[in-house]
């Protein structure tokens, strides 16, 4: 997988399982409204949410919320700073 020298600054991806399936992927919070998630094949093929037809896919909401919990318990840092400020409702 190729890293994206757009996200440079700040926090660096890092890689987080989703609790619903274990897919791995690389994630980086810019802020409570921006998240950047990097997919390869393995994570992709283990997703439960993807399924395997290959068709247009949105996201996966366990994953969202593996996330949001990780930011949530300061295990991914969000690059604007405001990790300690409650995400909006």
């Amino acid at each position: 997988m190729r890293l994206d020298n757009r996200l440079a600054d700040g926090p660096p991806m890092r890689p987080l399982a989703c609790e619903r399936c274990a897919a791995q992927v690389l994630v980086r919070k810019s802020s409570w409204q921006q998240t950047s998630v990097q997919w390869d094949g393995r994570a992709t093929a283990a997703c439960a949410e993807r399924g395997p037809s290959g068709g247009a896919f949105e996201g996966c909401g366990a994953l969202r919320d593996t996330i949001r919990e990780a930011a949530l318990r300061g295990a991914l840092p969000l690059a604007d700073g405001t990790g300690d400020v409650a995400p909006p409702p």
